[in-house]
């Protein structure tokens, strides 16, 4: 039953990443047509767009203490409640800022989402299928993502964006009535000094009773020391740090999403006009974005987390650069709407495999037990600030400058990405969360 049970652990906690997806999906299908009633200015699409980026940035600040101190599930039962009132307070909004006020409650829901989930799954898996079910929040993402444009799509011909939104109270039930069934973290129990809970719950998710040894180290890692925020910048914990707020930013300056917030606008520029043509396009990326990710559960667990960074950060440098070039030396109709799309495809396919996943893996297995909540909380923040200033700014900076300049300065970052992969950033495959950290402090866990 464990090795069944966690996956089904792992399953419903992942809709959380389901509804990230979506919510932040959906407003790529839904802009033009929110643009067109209320509008809106770059400056006002940069706002209803980042609406849920501020959001959740603030809430991923203050969420890791929330789990902490009432712990995994109940975090992520309240963010299905966020997630459904967002969505309804959005999709009936009468005014641009009923709409950004509803989309900043759908961010306080995804900033809490982005870091809990992982941590809850994290905490739920062995070490030998953890970093694949990790990732399955990742793949939860991208097929909301997924889902988001396709319902856009369907919408688009009567340019309904108020259903668009409104679906996606639909996944928030479903993982509020989920939640209701699962335990909680064994290892958040025993933080909570309630050790037989903690042993029958890791008992049943790795189907045996013969849990001693790993239930141990948990004690161990938890009796060494009691940790707090003045930690996570100690220097026995500086190339974590370094490590957690590096691929954070990285995920979202390389500008992944620019393209999925903003395809149908790329694809206006690139020479597609219609926008149904556009959102249709823009599926198309949903579906690269899935496929991809479902390759990265393959391979994270196999080949590890260094190799996919490589080999990832470098595809998506050759595409942006690609892209770049193509309007920087004015290209034909016909090359820059085929560059313009497969560009877009293969940046989409190498993120997918590398910063998309991986980010969210490293942050739940490279910190400490005792300050983790506030680390990935602190790295999730950081993410989740990069992705509202990135996301702001793109319609300002693409007016202004253009589609080559803009997308050559996400290369270079990108460069920077890879070089930062390469010097930094250590291998964690296959190793139990405790051992990580017992590298870490004899500092023995680097690139």
């Amino acid at each position: 039953m464990g090795s069944n049970y966690v996956y089904l652990v792992a399953g419903i906690a992942a809709l959380s990443g389901l509804l990230f997806g979506y919510d932040t999906g959906v407003i790529s299908g839904a802009l033009p047509f929110i643009k067109n009633q209320f509008t809106l200015t770059p400056e006002g699409e940069g706002l209803v767009v980042s609406g849920v980026l501020f959001g959740a940035t603030f809430s991923s600040i203050v969420s890791g203490s929330l789990t902490d101190k009432f712990g995994r599930k109940k975090v992520l039962l309240a963010t299905a409640i966020l997630f459904a009132g967002g969505s309804v307070l959005a999709a009936y909004a009468p005014s641009v800022d009923m709409l950004v006020a509803g989309r900043i409650v759908l961010g306080l829901a995804i900033g809490v989402a982005s870091f809990a989930a992982p941590l809850y799954i994290a905490e739920m898996a062995p070490p030998k299928v953890r970093g694949t079910l990790v990732a399955m929040n990742q793949m939860a993402i991208v097929t909301g993502i997924l889902l988001s444009f396709l319902v856009d799509y369907f919408y688009s011909e009567s340019g309904d964006w108020h259903s668009m939104i409104l679906l996606g109270t639909l996944p928030a039930v479903l993982l509020a009535i989920g939640m209701l069934t699962l335990p909680e973290s064994p290892r958040w129990l025993v933080s909570q000094k309630r050790d037989e809970e903690g042993k029958v719950v890791l008992q049943k998710v790795r189907g045996t009773q013969d849990v001693d040894l790993e239930f141990n180290e948990i004690h161990t890692a938890l009796a060494d020391e009691k940790g707090d925020w003045k930690e996570f910048f100690s220097p026995q914990l500086r190339s974590a740090l370094i490590v957690g707020v590096g691929l954070g930013m990285f995920q979202q300056f390389t500008g992944i999403n620019t393209v999925i917030y903003y395809a149908p606008k790329i694809y206006k520029a690139a020479g597609l006009t219609s926008d149904s043509v556009g959102i249709l396009a823009t599926a198309g990326v949903g579906l690269i974005n899935l496929v991809m990710t479902i390759v990265s559960l393959i391979l994270i667990d196999r080949l590890g987390r260094r190799p996919l960074l490589i080999v990832g950060n470098l595809g998506m440098l050759l595409s942006l650069s690609a892209l770049s070039l193509t309007f920087v030396f004015n290209a034909s109709a016909d090359v820059m709407r085929f560059v313009g799309v497969s560009s877009t495809f293969v940046y989409v396919a190498f993120f997918a495999i590398s910063l998309g996943p991986v980010f969210w893996v490293m942050i739940s297995e490279i910190y400490p037990l005792r300050i983790r909540g506030f680390a990935m909380a602190f790295a999730t923040a950081l993410s989740w600030l990069s992705n509202m200033i990135v996301s702001y700014t793109f319609p300002v900076v693409l007016d202004k400058f253009g589609i080559g300049a803009t997308f050559g300065g996400y290369a270079i970052i990108t460069l920077a990405s890879l070089i930062f992969c390469i010097k930094l950033v250590p291998e964690t495959k296959g190793l139990s969360l405790e051992s990580i950290e017992n590298q870490e402090r004899k500092g023995e866990l680097h690139a």
